[in-house]
């Protein structure tokens, strides 16, 4: 059986893991902003890792309060899946054709960008496991805290497997 007191823990290291990773993407992009000319996957992985920081904050929360975080978080998991993805995307074209110390930015080494490659793509992933663990402790917290109807028979009100009287 599958309960909150699963779910929220495993929501927590997820979204810890989320936010984490898009600080260091962050952090790494606005260095390559800060050493030498940018393109615009750069700038698109500065930007989505900027907004991420701040629209992230709400799912350390959304485990304690589903009812009222719940589907917000979620729709907040299902676009940044789709813009980390393409980050993604943009930086494995970026570092991984060609040779990669001539990609923008030019002259910082291939380590550094293949570290924001990889800290892209575990934000991705992060935030696609997020969506469903937050699907999941929606339903687990519904499962838990709704109360279960009895079964009633018929007009009569009687339970539904008595034998029913004929007149």
């Amino acid at each position: 059986m599958l309960s909150s007191t699963i779910t929220r823990p495993l929501q927590l290291v997820t979204r810890v893991m989320q936010w984490s990773s898009a600080v260091i993407v962050m952090g790494i992009t606005s260095y390559f902003i800060n050493k030498g000319p940018r393109g615009l996957s750069i700038t698109y992985q500065e930007i989505i890792s900027t907004i991420s920081v701040v629209f992230f904050l709400p799912g350390f929360v959304s485990p304690f309060m589903p009812t009222a975080l719940g589907k917000f978080v979620l729709g907040i998991d299902v676009v940044f899946s789709y813009l980390w993805l393409t980050a993604f995307i943009f930086a494995a074209q970026d570092y991984n054709r060609n040779n990669c110390l001539l990609n923008a930015p030019p002259g910082i080494t291939c380590s550094k960008k293949r570290a924001n490659e990889a800290f892209i793509f575990l934000t991705f992933i992060f935030t696609f496991f997020g969506m469903f663990l937050e699907v999941l402790g929606l339903w687990a917290y519904r499962r838990e805290n709704v109360p279960v109807r009895e079964k009633t028979g018929g007009a009569h009100g009687g339970p539904a497997d008595a034998p029913v009287a004929t007149a």
